[in-house]
Formats: structure tokens, sequence, C-alpha cells
């Protein structure tokens, strides 16, 4: 049994391009890998390094990462 905190699942992406935010429900079990902005239509992809559009542009990184850091990273 674990102390640690379930991982929150909602992130709020901001676009690179515009600066829109729009909060997302982030999947428990797979990578967002790209994903188009309300705001402008670019499509946002995860920055080198990172696994997902929620670790590159979220302000809550994907659950993987909440749980395990690096390790746990779905790429």
């Amino acid at each position: 049994m674990s102390d640690a905190a379930p991982p929150v699942l909602r992130s709020t992406l901001t676009c690179p391009e515009c600066g829109h935010a729009e909060t997302l429900v982030m999947l428990t079990d797979a990578c967002l890998f790209f994903h188009p902005c309300a705001g402008c239509g670019a499509m946002l992809k995860p920055r080198p390094g990172d696994c997902c559009v929620f670790c590159s542009y979220g302000d809550v990184p994907c659950p993987p990462i909440q749980i395990a850091g690096k390790a746990g990273c779905c790429g």
C-alpha cells in the first residue's frame, strides 16, 4: 500500500504560439503526443526530452511522470 497522493488528472495546456490556454483531462494509460490548439490551430507536439504535450506545455505533467518521474515516462 502506498501513501502517495493520486495523480492530478487535469492540466492546462498553454499554446506557445498564441498563448491560448485550455484545460484538459489527461489519460492515465496513454500519452497525448499531438494536440491542436483551439486558439490558433497550431499542432502542439512534445519538446525534445518530454514524453507528451502535457509535460511540455501543461501546468501539470502527465500521470506517469507524476507517479514515477522520468522512469515512468510513456515515450
